[in-house]
């Protein structure tokens, strides 16, 4: 049996590191990575692992965040994530019905919420294809099961 003195011991340490790790979590706070990092969609079709760095760098494609990033308002607050507007299902959950909901009719081209899968497909093959450059065989970016 543990004597009382040195379980208060042990008790005192243990609040003492943990109120010591909240107030260090609180007062130096993560940063964003200035590099866009990679992301791993996981669709039915085979995990696809985009990699921001290869498309922004411009030893690689050399684009803008905008080039990808279609929303209409050029500042940071409209790189927004695509699952924001596009589901994957097509279904509202939450989320807009139409672009409308949110967007003048002069901002945008097309009213209607695109599949979240039929975004991407239509704006990265879209983009291989035009310069030429990256994949647009499914399996180079699906990692088909």
């Amino acid at each position: 049996m543990i004597p009382k003195q040195k379980m208060k011991l042990v008790y005192g340490l243990v609040l003492y590191f943990l109120m010591v790790g909240v107030l260090c979590y609180a007062a130096f706070p993560v940063s964003p990575p200035e590099v866009p990092m990679r992301i791993m969609y996981d669709v039915t079709a085979g995990k696809v692992l985009f990699d921001h760095q290869t498309h922004t760098s411009e030893s690689a494609y050399g684009l803008s965040c905008w080039d990808c990033h279609h929303h209409p308002v050029d500042d940071d607050a409209g790189l927004i994530a695509c699952g924001t507007c596009h589901t994957a299902t097509g279904d509202a959950n939450g989320q807009p019905e139409v672009c409308l909901d949110c967007h003048d009719s002069d901002e945008i081209e097309d009213t209607e919420v695109m599949k979240r899968a039929d975004a991407f497909h239509a704006q990265c093959i879209e983009c291989h294809q035009d310069y030429g450059a990256g994949a647009v065989e499914c399996a180079a970016c699906h990692v088909i099961r």
